[in-house]
């Protein structure tokens, strides 16, 4: 998110305009605040990360009200009528691509976990049901567990030393980012298990990645966020010099990472 939001402030600079970051920290109310001191201090436009795809809408219409666009940048919100446009992961079509290696990987068959993220966010889901879309077609892949860790590395850790206590032998990890999926990895590592259990992520993290190389971790899925920041700042700059006609969603490809088998 770092990555995401100085790559939109990069690119509204190099078209010309000052820019501030606002860090909401998954905080519904503390983005409120934010959106409130945007519109006080006057600022054009608004490149927004939501917290929440239910509760970010308020702040959505608050700013469309005072005549100011919002343009999403990887989460979603859950109004079609209230953001100028939309730039999203496509995580459904890229978990469901995740979920074929997966079954692939296990051969169809044992018992496996599912990290989730945070439970207001879409892509939450949207990751959930690319997956289980394949998945749940094999009856012989059980899912012994499934919980949220909110996307945090520390939480997913702890998440799934609770599992391992109550799920002894499982055979493979699945998490909705990159964030759990080293947590994940740590706890099974701790309990000398990382050899026998695979993890996939989520993301495209650099330290994943790195795992990957490593064998550590199965595979990822690479969103592309610096794509979806610089089309925000570019939608921003052409709303702002007259243009209204926006797709409402714009999908952004993720692309599959594994190892390379030479």
């Amino acid at each position: 998110f770092v990555f995401l939001a100085d790559n939109a402030a990069a690119k509204a600079k190099e078209l010309g305009y000052e820019t501030k970051i606002f860090d909401s920290q998954n905080n519904t109310a503390l983005e409120s605040d934010h959106f409130e001191n945007a519109l006080v201090s006057g600022y054009s436009a608004i490149l927004f990360n939501p917290t929440d795809a239910e509760g970010s809408v308020v702040n959505v219409r608050k700013a469309k009200a005072a005549g100011v666009p919002v343009f999403c940048m990887d989460r979603e919100i859950n109004a079609t009528d209230a953001a100028t446009s939309q730039i999203l992961s496509d995580s459904y079509s890229g978990c469901v691509e995740l979920a074929k290696l997966f079954v692939q990987q296990t051969n169809k068959e044992g018992k496996y976990v599912e990290l989730l993220g945070l439970v207001g966010d879409n892509n939450t889901w949207a990751r959930s049901q690319g997956f289980h879309s394949v998945v749940d077609n094999y009856p012989s892949l059980k899912m012994v567990a499934q919980q949220s860790a909110d996307f945090d590395r520390n939480k997913a850790m702890e998440v799934m030393e609770s599992i391992m206590q109550a799920n002894p032998n499982i055979d493979a990890v699945f998490c909705g980012n990159d964030a759990m999926a080293m947590g994940a990895y740590q706890a099974l590592a701790a309990a000398g298990k990382a050899s026998k259990v695979k993890v996939f992520g989520f993301d495209g993290a650099d330290d994943v990645v790195s795992a990957i190389k490593d064998g550590k971790i199965v595979a990822t899925g690479m969103q592309f966020p610096k794509v979806m920041a610089q089309t925000a700042a570019i939608y921003a700059d052409e709303y702002l010099k007259g243009k209204r006609e926006f797709a409402q969603k714009l999908p952004v490809a993720v692309e599959l990472v594994t190892k390379k088998i030479s």
